[in-house]
């Protein structure tokens, strides 16, 4: 039986029962009047262990000035877990790709084959800035496909010598190579970012966009990977809010929404609407800065959008509903889910208990540490 792949989601900039914005020059704030829960280990840990128990293959970790270092964190955080893999946002050109070929080598040995890498090039020239990086939106996607072809060369085994545009490594060799190679994950909205993807992605990422959309996405992306002799996997990054009944479950979305200061609103969409991220504007273009008409699709809410730059959608719903939507999204080509919601210890066991045991019953989810049983053998989270 083939079994959809979920992940979750550790908030390195901190956690609360309301909606911490954050990211593409959104303000770093919790929305709402609940106690803003920090990021330390022991709190991640929490996280991670209860996504490990509940049958999540991985955790994102954001990148960005406006969260704690996604490398420093998760390898702190992969002690507390035993299977739990790490999908670590990383920017290129920040360090040469030798090293970070290391880094994640090292990753691996360490925590038994347990990285994933989140190759983000990174869409704002501001933030770029920061950190020294002074080239524009599309020069850092090439630097990104040099990256990507050195990192991947020496993942192999092999020396590079490489003159770019970009980058230039000599004599390039890792002395210890990773077993498992970390999977490359890869998003980006842009003709350059789709080039990218299509040469050296394992898996596209795309926001949580309505299903036509994401189609349309998906078959542009395939087209790319043919052209280069390359099949892609695809996932999809969304909030979500599930609930025993969709009443409750939009009760907490409409919570969420009161929550929102018209200010801060009003600032998190002007800082957004600079954006170069072409996909930060198609998350824009799905609710236009309005709190009417947020349901965009059946159980597709843009509220968190508002506040939140980067994934601003969530599935909302009773059980059965978000498990119908996660179905409609696998029919068009999703194989795997990077979830969240808030705060995300509690909605971690709302999606694992509620959730994930009828899209078993469907035949579409198994949990990984049951992946060899036969159906009669597997234990599940019990349904609420």
């Amino acid at each position: 039986m083939s079994s959809l792949t979920f992940h979750w989601f550790l908030p390195t900039s901190g956690d609360s029962r309301d909606v911490v914005g954050g990211g593409h020059g959104a303000p770093d704030t919790a929305t709402g009047p609940g106690r803003r829960r920090p990021p330390t280990v022991a709190y991640l840990g929490q996280i991670a262990r209860a996504a490990e128990n509940l049958g999540f293959v991985g955790a994102l970790t954001p990148t960005g000035a406006w969260c704690e270092d996604a490398w420093l964190t998760t390898a702190m955080v992969s002690q507390a877990t035993e299977r739990l893999k790490f999908l670590v946002a990383f920017r290129p050109g920040f360090v040469s790709p030798t090293l970070a070929a290391q880094m994640a080598s090292t990753f691996q040995r360490q925590t038994g084959g347990r990285l994933l890498l989140n190759v983000v090039t990174g869409g704002e020239s501001r933030e770029q800035r920061a950190y020294g990086d002074f080239l524009d939106k599309d020069a850092r996607y090439r630097r990104t496909g040099e990256f990507l072809h050195v990192v991947r060369e020496l993942w192999q085994g092999g020396t590079v010598n490489l003159r770019g545009e970009h980058l230039r490594v000599e004599d390039a060799r890792l002395t210890r190579v990773p077993d498992p190679v970390p999977e490359v994950y890869f998003g980006g909205s842009s003709p350059a970012a789709v080039e990218v993807a299509a040469r050296h992605a394992d898996v596209y990422l795309t926001w949580g966009e309505p299903p036509a959309q994401v189609a349309g996405k998906i078959a542009r992306l395939r087209e790319a990977a043919a052209r280069e002799g390359r099949t892609l996997r695809f996932g999809i990054r969304l909030h979500v809010i599930t609930r025993d009944t969709a009443a409750d479950a939009w009760a907490e979305a409409h919570r969420l929404l009161d929550g929102f200061d018209p200010d801060t609103v009003r600032e998190a969409q002007a800082n957004l609407a600079r954006s170069e991220s072409e996909g930060q504007r198609r998350m824009l273009a799905l609710h236009g800065g309005s709190r009417d008409a947020l349901e965009i699709h059946p159980n597709l809410w843009a509220g968190i959008g508002l506040v939140r730059g980067g994934a601003g959608t969530a599935l909302v719903g009773g059980h059965d509903e978000v498990a119908e939507r996660i179905a409609e999204y696998h029919a068009l080509g999703i194989d795997e889910f990077v979830l969240s919601g808030y705060p995300h210890l509690e909605e971690a066991y709302w999606f694992g208990e509620g959730v994930l045991p009828r899209l078993a019953a469907r035949g579409l989810w198994r949990h990984p540490e049951h992946a060899g049983a036969g159906a009669e053998e597997m234990v599940l989270p019990a349904a609420v």
